[in-house]
């Protein structure tokens, strides 16, 4: 059961990539476009000054999704290296609980403004502005779920000891060994019963 549910969010996960690039694509391809027109034909086309915008705001709100499923966000490590991994785990729940807060906010939040956000058009594409900020109803369902997960996988003993540092962005290859050096003397520390190795 483990291995589907794994599967599925993968593939999820896999879908907001490919709808990120959609977003990066109709944004490059509508500004550089509109660009050309105006530069060398004295024209240009409308929808540009609206659709990019609206892209902009669904590719950074899938990537908050994307971003809490690979661990990517950016986060402050100093405080957790120091702590035992009791309290590690302690930091981490507390850190997913505000987290699914938060989310549990921006959907309920959402939804107060829901016929406000529907009622309103655009002024140029005339699309209903519930298909550019109803977004946040995904992204908050979705990383509440991620939330929600991980607390039942603590809770089950499920999460991984390099899980609890949440601090994975690209550059700290150096720190993420020196991570795994400082949990690996932990568990050799407790393993040993308290005696240093």
């Amino acid at each position: 059961m483990g291995k589907i549910l794994k599967s599925i969010a993968d593939a999820f996960t896999r879908a907001l990539e490919v709808m990120m690039v959609l977003c990066l694509v109709v944004m490059l391809v509508m500004v550089f476009g509109n660009v050309v027109l105006r530069l060398f034909f004295n024209t240009g086309i409308d929808l540009s000054e609206e659709i990019p915008r609206f892209a902009f705001v669904w590719m950074t709100f899938l990537g908050a999704i994307v971003g809490m499923r690979r661990r990517a966000h950016l986060g402050v490590d100093i405080l957790v290296l120091a702590l035992p991994m009791l309290g590690r785990k302690v930091c981490w729940a507390l850190s997913q609980a505000v987290m699914l807060v938060c989310c549990v906010y921006i959907v309920y939040g959402t939804w107060l403004q829901h016929d406000i956000i529907e009622g309103n058009a655009s002024p140029v594409a005339q699309i209903s502005m519930l298909w550019v900020f109803g977004v946040s109803y995904l992204t908050g369902t979705a990383i509440a779920i991620i939330c929600t997960s991980n607390l039942i996988r603590l809770v089950l003993g499920k999460v991984a000891d390099d899980e609890l540092i949440d601090v994975h962005e690209e550059g700290m290859s150096d720190a993420m060994e020196v991570e795994k050096e400082i949990i690996e003397q932990t568990k050799m520390h407790a393993t040993s019963g308290g005696s240093k190795p």
